[in-house]
This record gives structure tokens, C-alpha cells and sequence, in this order.
């Protein structure tokens, strides 16, 4: 008993202690108010040039000193006022508490929660993904002030969602290699801020490099995972998001993945890292490990003979900063042994400290910098949690709504069903990588305010959402249902059932929800509509075709203010404008596909279907860019050229033969842009958000996609009003293919491309 009571009065002892918690100073090197001497540094010297400094900084240092910059806890240097620095930080969809540099406490006791990537990405908004990185990252300069956080964030993931059941799905912008793209440059170009190209607010990083998605998988898991994957593949799918963060984005870090690709580990694959991420697409900063990553290739891939062997490798093969120790304790062992050079060493810290020095970290008391104004007073301020509702809105998908049964009109519903194990949700909503949330709004609490003169009768049906028969309330459901005239059911998943480390089994909804929505739809009264809260995709083709639920939503994990934004939505306070990122499959797809075969074309040989809608042949339960809206848009075609004549050099062999496919170079490339016009107008009765697409399909050579997206453009028309919509199309780098052996090539013959239901052929020749 005296025992329990100590253990008492030390826990309220800390308790009281972190309740008390002022402002910690901010971590940063050349503090030459305090230490004057500190001056007479080059690298201290805001004068000189980036890689100046750091040669400088790098010259000083004696060799155990270097190798302790080399892992994500970098060691101090106190004789050259150099502090700790912890690297990393989290920023997936606001400020996280996952990482080692960032806390909060009663004085920034939250960030703000945007939606999950994955219906943040449904709003097929690049507006609005940059502005979100902006919010985001000044956040986490007002908490760096104040010693909360670094400045280096390991976001975003970009990696392709080429399976549904992956449990990290939720985290990527989808299935697509343009949209992802354009979702990284845009997030990346928010967070960081870098109006100069040596200058950072924070530093990004994409991750993770490459083909990496699948975590755990009926026992096949990500740590030696070996993704099989055609250089056609590797180039033309999973790729190009980095590339676009890379080259259009100008992120501060790539992170490689856990997984081996065609038999090496990313992280000590020279011609992934050196080759192409420094060599052709030309990173300006530095490259990171996944967590352990260097271990893992010896520990569970034994991959190398020693640990010594794994430093090498990997810092050889283009590795700046390890996630981990393994660098910091076997780096001077590897030169030792002469498996490694110091100059290796030099080169990889030389990327890390040209990063800090572009965020400001060597340039001292970041309050005399710029962002050093900002504090815990612009961290979730009222504008910025209304961005948060603004982004679940706009994400939110429409699948269903037979009989324009929605909007609801709140003066007609005199009572209202909540029913379903995600109905009154709170950490739920804001998915994985999370921080604490300024607040949260759970969907039962958005219907509750927008139905204020409605009786609402609120059941969970399920102890939780595994649904299991223990814990199954199906009759207090039904019951509830019976007597409402609206019935709600919000059902679908958490990250119990889909996470990093825990892939899905099935596409099934989990365990008795299927139960749940069928009994209480045949029972109910009134109107039913279903709402999906997930991150990946479920088979509710049950659902679809049931004429008594009149609605379907998917609203992701729609972040802090998600129950608002439902209610918005519902109720009709906003017009729906979400199009689904990733295709959503029959159970059968997940019956016989297994996560392990990464090919993305179809095989007609073996009846394998393929992967996502560039390129699957079998049937869907709803498909890429599905989404309703309350108002109807129709499109014109005002110009677009018929013809794209590419100019051959002087001998070339299509002169002589029939060519299908022309090899990219810049000297055919010149002058192959043009623009496609179009006219959307907005026929229905109610504003609204819209999304137009811009797909194509080439020829039928080197295993093309069906279908391929070209362009987007989300636009915001008033009932009856029209708008102009221009997408300028480079012919090469949009419309080529990647052939067989990874190289590029452009298709002769006759293209189409889509806007909706509209056609147009476009033939391309010599």
C-alpha cells in the first residue's frame, strides 16, 4: 500500500512538472550572442555561400566527430557551438508526435489534424495540397521556436497505391502516377516554402524509394520483402512521384525503403541512389534511410557479412543520414578496415549540414530569422482548423444517391438514426503519423448540430470495428432505424484493421458491419445512407446495388474536423466534389491476387488482371475519378489539334520502314506542345466544385495503359455559369510511353483523348 501511494505521489509529481512546462529554448549552432568566438567560424558566416560553409564546417571535424553526424540523433560538437540535432520530425497531415524531435506540451498542447493524404488527394486540388503544406510547416516553425520540433520532416509518402489492401494506402495520394506527383511537388513546395533555392522553412522528404507496399502480408513482410518489378514498371509507375518531388518540387530528402527491389536493398542500390536521384535527377540535399533500414540489410536480409559491410555499402552507394545507429558505430570500423574512405563520410555529412544550413540552423537565434516571429499563437488558429474542415470537404466522395435523396432538407427529418462502431469517432478520423488534433468534431456531434430540431437516436451496433459476435448490438440498431425517418450508418475501418506493419486480408468490410448495414437497411424507416470511414478500399457491391440505401459516401479518415465536414455535406452546406484516388475491387480481386506479384500490366497468358485502372482488365466496384456531385456539368471541346507531325534528322531509319514508336530525344521533342481547350459549364441548380480530366489512350504498343491520366483541373462554377479550361500538353514528357526495357518512347498512331464523355482522336506521324 505505502508502495501505491509513493508510485501516486511521483506520478502527480510529474504530472504537475509537465503541466508547468515553459517555453524551451530552440535548438540551433552558431549562438554568437552567447558565444561570441563562435563568430570568427566560416561556417557561422550568413555571408558566404551554402557549400562555403560547410567545407569549412567540415574541415574542422575530427573523424569520431563526423561519423556521429551521420545518424538521424546527430552528436554534438560543443567546441564548435554545434548542439544535438534530432532529424527526425513527422508532417504527413500536420505536426506529428511520431519521431524524435517533436513533443507537445501545455504550451502547444496541439497541431492541427488535416484529413488523411488519401482524401486529402481526392480533392484533386493542388491549391489546395500546397496550402495545406503551408499551414503545416508554419506550425512547425512556430513550435520549433519554442523547442518543440526540428526542422527536418520525413513527409510525404508518395509511394504508389497499387494494392487495396495495403494497410499504408491511407497515407499515399492514391493509385496514380500523376496525381501523386502532383500531390508531392505541391506539398512539398508548401511545406518548404523556398523561394530561394539554398533557402528552406522546413525541410521535406519524400519517401519511400521505391516500389515499397506491402508491410504484412500473410507473414511476408517489408523488412525482406524482395519486389519483383520490370524496369518498364519501376520507371513508368512507381518512379515518377519521386521525380516530381525531386525536379519540380526541389525536396530537401528522399527516404529509401526497407524492401529489396530485383534482389538489392534501395538503400544500398547505387544506381536507385547515386544514379538516379543525385546523378539524373540532381536531389540539392540529402538521402535518408527508412528506420533501420542499414541494420536490416544485415540483421534480416543478410544481405552483407558484417556490420561494417552494410556502412560501406550503403554510404558508398549514396546513403547520407541513417535512421538508426549502425552508421554511427560501424562507419570508422568500415575505414578502418579499408571498406570505406573518410572522404565517403565527408561526402554524405556534406549533404546533411548543407541542408541545416539552408533551414537556418547554423545562422544562430532562429528569433532573429526569418519565421522567428512566429509562436504557440499560430498554431491552431481558427483559419487554419477551417482549412481543415475545407480540405475534408472537398475530399469527400458521393458514390451513390439514388433519387437525389441528398442533400438533406433539416426541416423535414423530424427524427435521426446514428448508427455504426465509427459513428461518434474521434482519433480515428485523423488516421496514422498523427499528432494531438486542436479538437475534434465526431460525425455524431456534426449531425447532432445540423439536425438541431431532430430527435437523433445514436447506436453503435458494434462493441468496436471488428464487429466481432461478442459486443454485436444489431437489435438496438434495428430498433433505432425502425422508428427514424433518416438513417445513418458510418462503418468501415481504423487502425486496427489497416496500418504501417498490418496489411489487410480481404476487402470485406470487418467483421459483422456487412450484418449490420443489411439488417437495419431492410428494418428501416426512412431514408438510408452509408458512410464509409477508411483509408483503402472495400468491396460494397452489396450495397450498390441495394435500392433501399439511397446514399453512399466515402469520406477517408477526414481529420479533426471531420464530423463537420459530413455534416456539411449531408445536409447540403457544401456540394460534394471528391473523386475517388484508387479503384475500389471485388472481393475476388483479393481471392486471387496475391500482394506479392507487382506487375502492373495484365497477363492474358495466366488471366492475371493487372493493377489499378491504367491498366486492369476485370470488373470494379467503383472505379478511379467515380465521384457524384448535387449539380451537373456538361463539357465542350473548343480546340484541339487533329495532328502531331514529328520532324525526322536527315536519314533516319523510319524513313526506309514502318515505324510504331520513335525514341524520345531532345532534338525530336522541340516544339511537340500544344493545348487542349475546353468549355465545363455547371447546368444544375446549386455551386459547385468539380474536377476535369484530362485522360488519353495511346496505340496498342509496348504494353500501353488502357488509359492514362493527362491532366486535372478542379474548378468552382455558380448554377448555370461556364468557365474555360486550358491544359497545355508536352507531347514527350506527357504522351510517351516507357517500352519493355525502360526506355522512353513516343507512339505513332492514332491517340484519343477523354474529357468525360467526349472523344477526340489525335494522330501522330512522321
Amino acid at each position: 500500500m505505502l508502495r501505491y501511494d509513493l508510485r501516486s505521489l511521483f506520478f502527480l509529481f510529474c504530472l504537475l512538472s509537465v503541466r508547468t512546462v515553459s517555453a524551451q529554448n530552440p535548438i540551433f549552432a552558431c549562438d554568437v550572442d552567447g558565444n561570441p568566438n563562435l563568430a570568427n567560424f566560416a561556417f557561422c558566416n550568413r555571408s558566404l555561400d551554402v557549400y562555403s560553409r560547410v567545407k569549412d564546417l567540415v574541415g574542422r571535424l575530427t573523424l569520431p566527430e563526423k561519423v556521429g553526424f551521420l545518424g538521424d540523433n546527430a552528436g554534438a560538437v560543443p567546441r564548435l557551438g554545434i548542439p544535438i540535432y534530432r532529424w527526425w520530425g513527422e508532417a504527413l497531415h500536420g505536426v506529428s508526435s511520431v519521431g524524435h524531435a517533436t513533443h507537445f506540451s501545455p504550451l502547444v498542447p496541439g497541431a492541427t489534424s488535416f484529413p488523411q493524404v488519401i482524401l486529402t488527394a481526392a480533392s484533386f486540388n493542388t491549391t489546395l495540397f500546397k496550402a495545406i503544406g503551408k499551414v503545416v510547416s508554419t506550425e512547425a516553425r512556430a513550435m520549433y521556436n519554442v523547442g518543440h520540433t526540428g526542422l527536418t520532416f520525413w513527409s510525404p509518402n508518395v509511394n504508389i497505391f497499387r494494392d487495396p489492401r495495403w494497410g499504408r494506402g491511407q497515407e499515399t495520394p492514391g493509385e496514380d502516377p500523376l496525381l501523386t506527383s502532383k500531390y508531392a511537388s505541391s506539398y512539398v513546395k508548401g511545406l518548404q516554402e523556398a523561394d530561394e533555392p539554398n533557402k528552406l522553412k522546413v525541410g521535406a522528404c519524400c519517401k519511400h524509394y521505391t516500389a515499397y507496399d506491402l508491410d504484412n502480408w500473410k507473414g511476408i513482410n517489408r523488412l525482406t520483402y524482395n519486389a519483383i518489378v520490370t524496369k518498364q514498371d519501376l520507371i513508368d509507375t512507381f518512379n515518377p512521384p519521386f521525380k516530381s518531388c525531386v525536379i519540380d518540387g526541389n525536396v530537401a530528402s528522399v527516404m529509401c525503403s526497407y524492401n529489396q527491389v530485383n534482389g538489392k536493398p534501395t538503400c544500398a542500390d547505387s544506381d536507385l541512389l547515386a544514379g538516379t536521384i543525385r546523378g539524373d535527377w540532381k536531389l540539392n540535399g540529402y538521402i535518408v534511410s527508412d528506420c533501420d533500414s542499414v541494420q536490416v540489410l544485415y540483421n534480416n536480409q543478410h544481405y552483407v557479412k558484417t556490420p561494417e559491410d552494410a556502412a560501406a555499402i550503403t554510404i558508398k552507394s549514396g546513403l547520407d543520414l541513417d535512421c538508426g545507429q549502425y552508421l554511427t558505430k560501424y562507419s570508422e570500423a568500415a575505414i578502418q578496415a579499408g571498406k570505406l574512405t573518410e572522404a565517403d563520410v565527408d561526402r554524405a555529412i556534406t549533404n546533411n549540414f548543407a541542408t541545416q544550413i539552408r533551414l537556418g540552423f547554423f545562422d544562430g537565434n532562429p528569433s532573429k530569422l526569418p519565421y522567428g516571429g512566429l509562436g504557440p499563437s499560430d498554431v491552431c488558429t481558427e483559419d487554419n482548423q477551417e482549412l481543415a474542415r475545407e480540405a475534408a470537404r472537398q475530399g469527400i466522395v458521393l458514390l451513390k444517391n439514388s433519387n437525389d435523396a441528398l442533400p438533406f432538407n433539416p426541416s423535414t427529418i423530424g427524427s435521426l438514426a446514428v448508427i455504426g462502431p465509427n459513428m461518434n469517432v474521434t482519433k480515428t478520423m485523423i488516421g496514422n503519423y498523427e499528432g494531438i488534433p486542436c479538437k475534434y468534431i465526431t460525425p455524431l456531434q456534426g449531425l447532432i448540430q445540423a439536425a438541431s430540431n431532430s430527435k437523433v437516436f445514436a447506436v453503435p451496433g458494434c462493441l468496436d470495428i471488428k464487429c466481432s459476435t461478442n459486443g454485436f448490438q444489431l437489435n438496438p440498431a434495428k430498433e433505432a432505424a425502425a422508428q427514424a425517418d433518416v438513417t445513418i450508418l458510418i462503418v468501415g475501418a481504423d487502425q486496427s484493421i489497416e496500418r504501417e506493419g498490418l496489411d489487410r486480408a480481404d476487402l470485406n468490410l470487418p467483421g459483422n458491419q456487412t450484418v449490420l448495414v443489411q439488417e437495419v437497411t431492410k428494418v428501416a424507416k426512412g431514408l438510408v445512407i452509408l458512410v464509409i470511414m477508411s483509408g483503402g478500399p472495400f468491396d460494397i457491391l452489396f450495397a450498390k446495388n441495394d435500392d433501399k440505401i439511397s446514399g453512399i459516401l466515402w469520406v477517408g479518415y477526414p481529420g479533426e474536423a471531420g464530423g463537420g465536414a459530413i455534416a456539411d455535406v449531408l445536409f447540403g452546406k457544401f456540394n460534394p466534389s471528391g473523386r475517388l484516388p484508387v479503384t475500389w475491387y471485388p472481393q475476388s480481386f483479393s481471392d486471387k491476387i496475391p500482394m506479392t506479384d507487382m506487375r502492373m500490366r495484365p497477363d492474358s497468358s495466366s488471366g492475371y488482371p493487372g493493377r489499378t485502372y491504367r491498366f486492369y482488365s476485370g470488373d470494379v466496384v467503383y472505379s478511379f475519378g467515380d465521384g457524384l456531385s448535387y449539380t451537373n456539368f456538361d463539357y465542350k471541346l473548343k480546340n484541339a489539334p487533329k495532328l502531331v507531325s514529328i520532324p525526322l534528322e536527315e536519314g533516319h531509319e523510319c524513313y526506309e520502314q514502318t515505324c510504331n514508336s520513335l525514341n524520345v530525344t531532345n532534338s525530336l521533342c522541340q516544339n511537340l506542345a500544344f493545348d487542349v481547350h475546353l468549355r465545363v459549364k455547371n447546368v444544375g441548380a446549386m455551386v459547385g466544385g468539380h474536377t476535369v480530366f484530362l485522360f488519353y489512350t495511346p496505340p496498342e504498343i509496348h504494353n500501353a495503359p488502357k488509359k492514362h491520366l493527362l491532366g486535372f483541373e478542379k474548378v468552382k462554377l455558380e448554377p448555370k455559369a461556364a468557365r474555360n479550361v486550358l491544359f497545355r500538353v508536352d507531347f514527350c514528357k506527357d504522351m510517351s510511353l516507357v517500352d519493355e526495357m525502360g526506355n522512353r518512347k513516343v507512339a505513332l498512331g492514332s491517340h484519343v483523348l477523354h474529357v468525360g464523355d467526349l472523344k477526340h482522336f489525335l494522330i501522330v506521324g512522321v
